[in-house]
């Protein structure tokens, strides 16, 4: 019998910085340490960088002094030797995410505010107001139907894809499934897991808790307490284990049980996890992959760790004040392609991205943002962004460019008018038809009760003047129809009788 052996394809490590240039991506072979590729021009803050199908690096970009007036969203093919895509956006973005197909890109700003673009055409599909503090971090649950996000007010929300992509826009139509407040202060983490069969969210803020939800009634089913803020959080690909980095450079391992016997609210002390110790900064990112736990901390070094044996099995030193914000894990031969100038597969392309289509009310200089709902339950979100001059330029821009955006957002609200017009049309008619139709059979029924009162007020008059005859008329005209029509009944000639006197 043959064997098929399976070769498992190796693996390469991303990692960005949000200060130093000179980090820029940065790409390692996690077999070997060997620095493959090198962007420098890219410097993303936390949770801002991610990969769209092994094929491309998106990542998030703050200004040169980091304001809130202005950012952008840097696009690297990976298997083509094309230029970087650059995206202006009207803020400063913060998280990305992306869905599994890597249509949807989801990004969230410092305002609160949360964007949605199609990355195959380039549009900007969906623009609202998440949270009233910046957002920290946005995650898809893993069938992508449903958002998570997480600001620095350490509120969660869940939101419904299919709702907040919905053109409509009904009042009725509310997007935000759960509103979560947890946690004391600002989330730093967010995981999707599936277990035992349910689907399962994992938060993590500087309060020092881990906490886990139902994605489906929004519950709370566990809490993970620590006596260090907890910075960053992240899974085993295989195994059960949650790894927990904290403020001082210690990662926590706990077994993931997340057992409905437990009951709601139960709490698992930091004591009960395992420590992994080797940094001596905060740890500021963390991901998993087939080599094991990656993270990267303050002290501006980054580590590859065997968990079953708590050991280092492979640590990059950084220049000084290089610290790494994101850790992305691709398959190496993403890469290679473009180290050997050979063009990839066009069958996957990404966009421009468009920006947001903002509003200025110029009396009270103040940016409003129409969204599908608000928290708690208002229609209209007003966001307290004060008019600097960036701002106005990039607003100023942003319509200048999306002068045909908005024309095509125009002809489909027109053929929406003219179909609802169609259909409104329609509906009258039928309803003239309703009408006529029970006028004809409301008249039908008034003859068929006119008729049958009729006949029988005729037979009651007859009754009537033939109880006023005298008893020799009655039996005259009796004589008068025997005469007539021979030997009939007694009946029939009263009968005849009644019909000859009423004429």
């Amino acid at each position: 019998m043959n064997m098929v052996q399976v070769v498992e394809e190796r693996e390469a490590l991303v990692a960005c910085s949000d200060q130093s240039m000179r980090i820029g991506v940065t790409i390692w072979d996690m077999e070997t340490g060997e620095k493959m590729f090198h962007i420098p021009t890219c410097c993303s803050p936390p949770l801002g960088l991610l990969c769209l199908r092994n094929q491309f690096l998106v990542a998030s970009q703050l200004n040169k002094h980091g304001s809130i007036g202005g950012g952008s969203i840097v696009v690297w093919p990976l298997n083509k030797p094309h230029q970087p895509i650059m995206n202006n956006t009207v803020e400063a973005i913060g998280p990305l995410s992306c869905t599994k197909d890597g249509i949807y890109l989801v990004g969230g700003g410092l305002s609160g505010n949360a964007y949605i673009w199609n990355v195959i055409n380039g549009k900007l599909l969906k623009t609202w107001t998440a949270h009233y503090k910046s957002l920290k971090h946005i995650i898809f649950s893993n069938d992508d139907s449903l958002l998570v996000s997480g600001s620095a007010d350490g509120m969660l929300c869940v939101w419904s894809m299919i709702r907040l992509l919905d053109v409509e826009e009904s009042e009725s139509w509310n997007p935000l499934l759960h509103h979560l407040p947890g946690h004391m202060s600002s989330i730093t983490g967010l995981l999707a897991t599936p277990c035992n069969g349910y689907s399962f969210i994992i938060s993590s803020a500087l309060d020092g808790t881990c906490k886990v939800w139902d994605f489906m009634t929004g519950k709370l089913v566990q809490t993970q307490g620590y006596p260090l803020a907890i910075t960053c959080i992240t899974l085993h690909q295989v195994e059960s284990l949650l790894f927990c980095g904290a403020e001082n450079g210690t990662i926590f391992v706990n077994k993931l049980d997340i057992g409905l016997e437990e009951g709601l609210n139960s709490i698992i002390r930091g004591n009960q996890s395992h420590e992994l110790k080797g940094h001596s900064g905060a740890i500021i990112a963390m991901t998993s992959s087939r080599t094991g736990l990656i993270s990267s901390s303050e002290d501006c070094t980054i580590c590859i760790w065997n968990v079953i044996n708590r050991t280092i099995t492979r640590r990059f030193n950084l220049e000084k004040a290089a610290k790494v914000t994101n850790l992305v894990v691709i398959l190496r031969s993403s890469i290679l392609s473009t180290l050997n100038h050979t063009r990839g597969s066009n069958q996957y392309n990404v966009s421009p991205l468009g920006k947001s289509p903002l509003q200025i009310n110029g009396h009270n200089e103040t940016t409003s943002l129409h969204s599908l709902c608000r928290l708690f339950q208002e229609k209209q979100t007003y966001i307290d962004l004060r008019s600097t001059g960036l701002l106005r330029q990039n607003i100023s821009d942003s319509q200048k460019t999306h002068v045909s955006m908005a024309m095509t957002l125009q002809m489909k609200v027109d053929r929406n008018i003219e179909n609802r017009s169609w259909a409104t049309k329609m509906a009258k008619h039928v309803m003239v038809i309703n009408r006529q139709m029970k006028s004809r059979l409301l008249d039908l029924i008034h003859r068929r009760l006119f008729c049958t009162n009729k006949i029988n007020l005729q037979k009651t008059g007859m009754m009537n003047m033939i109880g006023m005859m005298s008893r020799k008329q009655r039996q005259g005209i009796k004589k008068s129809f025997k005469m007539e029509q021979g030997n009939e009944s007694e009946s029939a000639l009263e009968a005849k009788t009644l019909v000859k006197f009423t004429g």
